[in-house]
């Protein structure tokens, strides 16, 4: 698929087939393929928790629904996604590399980074992840890990405290879906976004 078939196509999946599992080939290759995300320093400091078949993703969702109705929930065929991905980033190590002596942090004060860098990085490699889906004919979501459930995310899946996770990815062979009503708002017009030589605010 030419690239840019790949970037008209990618759009967040809610509905997939629970008869189809991810063949394994293709699933190493979206996780080879998150490890050509840019990162500062090139520190890596990301991990990818691989949730593969239904007894490992029933876990998940028994640890981010524990307290909700999941007959409630809108998408129900996102409960069938053959694999889930958890990209995690990993602060500590972009503090580390930092203090080395090419870059020179050596307090590893955190306030020395604009804005934080591992998890700007994670979720680079989390796109790159889509958009292989994509590529690989699959479907895929990325979507939230709420706050009050990550106790027991790493609890469960025995994941230290200083990796956090950035959203979850869900992927499958997409079934028959109702694309999200947010999509109704449409793709605001590059006119609207882009500055060029200075930000103009208002209408152009």
């Amino acid at each position: 698929m030419e690239f840019q078939d790949v970037v008209d196509r990618r759009r967040m999946v809610r509905n997939f087939d629970p008869d189809r599992p991810v063949p394994a080939d293709v699933l190493d290759r979206i996780l080879t393929n998150a490890l050509h995300a840019p990162s500062a320093g090139f520190s890596q400091g990301w991990a990818f928790l691989v949730l593969d078949g239904p007894a490992e993703t029933e876990q998940f969702w028994n640890v981010t629904w524990a307290d909700g109705d999941r007959s409630t929930f809108r998408w129900q065929g996102l409960f069938s996604a053959p694999a889930l991905i958890i990209p995690m980033s990993h602060k500590q190590a972009y503090l580390d590399r930092y203090a080395e002596s090419d870059k020179g942090v050596t307090d590893k004060r955190e306030s020395f980074w604009p804005v934080p860098y591992w998890d700007i990085d994670t979720g680079m490699a989390a796109l790159l992840m889509l958009l292989t889906a994509v590529d690989a004919g699959l479907g895929a979501l990325f979507f939230g890990v709420f706050p009050q459930h990550l106790d027991r995310f790493r609890s469960t899946f025995d994941v230290p405290d200083d990796y956090t996770p950035i959203g979850a990815i869900a992927l499958g062979y997409r079934a028959p879906d109702e694309p999200s009503p947010s999509l109704r708002r449409g793709r605001r017009p590059l006119e609207e976004v882009v500055h060029r030589g200075r930000f103009r605010a208002g209408p152009r």
